[in-house]
């Protein structure tokens, strides 16, 4: 299979370690050894770090984060929301992108019953972004809007097309990656057809927003040119330099000042601005879902912006500690917001929206996260939202089977929108 996602986690697994080579020590010089090995503890449980992993795990992630919700103290749900979004955003070292830019409408037609446009908007920095719009044909008024955010999957040559479709006739690769992860569906069109406007965006980095190879330096491009990605090897070639790539982006952004997270936000937010400011759209009712790593922007998005009355997110629900010491390894750079996990763990982060609804959708076999740190994540969630008095308004469900949103988990998602969206 053309870059699945087990290719993407055996790149990933590489791309943030350089080769070193060399003697570190001249044992001539220096016979005895410096630091003798010490023996292994039987009942240390593996882990990605070693020996230092139940160290650093009891730094911070063997207690109540500071900032938790769950804290007895904190009793003041929209004092604690405020001031702990306005503490997560400090964290990502957030950035303003502006005021919402002028849209340009380049195509438009009707695809299986769904009117598209095929839109792009300039944004301060990089190549314009290519969105698309769909709704249901002959609708009228004003609808409920969704804005669909595509996966990671490791390929960036492609963005909004990995869970939308406006015509017929599609490259292979594209189908593929709908067969693999949504039982062959473009699932924000079938979502359009359930009557809403649905936005799909090429997220920073991805489709429209990758990063050119003509814009980097010649020494780490790698003999890869842009002008050069048309058949699917080649398309291979550029995923495979954008996954080793991933971690020279990330440190960059660190010296900036600002991290990966802050910036796939803002342009979530950018386009979530765009959808509402439609006049088929109805603002006071918008959601958003994603899987994957559409799944770790609905936890960013729907946690960090209130205009998201109903959140999806899929596939992407765990600890810290998961991540920490067993998992990270199999995750893009994207994730990852500096000293955070002192004051939320990962699922509070989706947390700061109780009492609205929220849905997670998990894969009881998935292979980016193991299954108990799943059900932890889970548990917190359910004390939030308790503790908000709106437990009805959460919901986590375990689905069997690997990594995916198939028609099964699209179908409850669909529903949950209808009851908090529609009714």
């Amino acid at each position: 299979m053309r870059n699945n996602r087990r290719d993407f986690l055996k790149k990933s697994s590489l791309a943030g370690f350089g080769v070193m080579s060399g003697n570190l020590l001249d044992l001539h010089a220096n016979p005895q050894p410096i630091n003798p090995i010490l023996p292994v503890n039987p009942n240390q449980e593996l882990n990605l770090i070693g020996a230092y992993g139940p160290w650093a795990k009891s730094l911070n992630l063997e207690k109540l984060p500071s900032q938790s919700y769950r804290n007895p103290a904190t009793t003041n749900l929209d004092s604690w929301r405020e001031s702990t979004r306005k503490l997560v955003a400090e964290r990502m070292g957030a950035v303003d992108l502006g005021a919402i830019p002028q849209v340009t409408i380049h195509r438009t037609g009707t695809y299986e019953g769904v009117v598209f446009e095929e839109i792009s908007y300039q944004l301060p920095s990089g190549n314009p972004t290519k969105a698309v719009i769909l709704k249901p044909e002959n609708a009228s008024g004003k609808l409920p809007g969704i804005l669909g955010l595509h996966c990671h999957g490791g390929n960036k040559f492609l963005g909004l097309d990995k869970i939308s479709r406006t015509k017929a006739e599609i490259p292979s690769y594209v189908q593929e990656h709908h067969s693999t992860y949504y039982e062959g569906r473009a699932w924000a069109n079938e979502a359009a057809k359930q009557g809403y406007v649905v936005m799909v965006h090429d997220a920073f980095a991805f489709g429209s927003r990758r990063v050119l190879l003509e814009d980097v330096p010649e020494k780490i491009r790698k003999g890869i040119t842009d002008f050069s990605l048309e058949t699917e090897e080649q398309i291979d070639a550029y995923n495979s330099w954008a996954s080793e790539h991933e971690h020279i982006l990330a440190k960059s952004l660190f010296c900036a000042g600002t991290s990966w997270p802050a910036v796939f936000l803002a342009e979530d937010q950018m386009a979530l601005s765009v959808l509402a400011a439609r006049e088929d759209v109805d603002s006071s009712k918008l959601g958003c879902a994603g899987l994957s790593g559409g799944g770790l922007r609905t936890v960013m998005l729907g946690g960090m912006d209130p205009r998201i009355s109903c959140a999806v997110a899929v596939g992407f629900m765990t600890t810290w500690a998961d991540l920490l010491l067993y998992k990270s390894y199999t995750h893009t750079w994207m994730t990852y917001v500096p000293i955070l996990p002192q004051e939320l763990d990962f699922s509070e982060i989706l947390g700061l929206r109780a009492p609205l609804p929220t849905l997670v959708l998990n894969d009881i076999e998935d292979q980016l996260f193991t299954l108990s740190e799943m059900e932890k994540a889970d548990q917190i969630l359910k004390e939030v939202y308790a503790k908000a008095n709106a437990s009805d308004r959460y919901k986590c469900t375990f689905h069997p089977g690997p990594h995916k949103f198939d028609k099964a988990m699209q179908e409850e998602a669909f529903s949950w929108f209808d009851r908090w969206l529609k009714g």
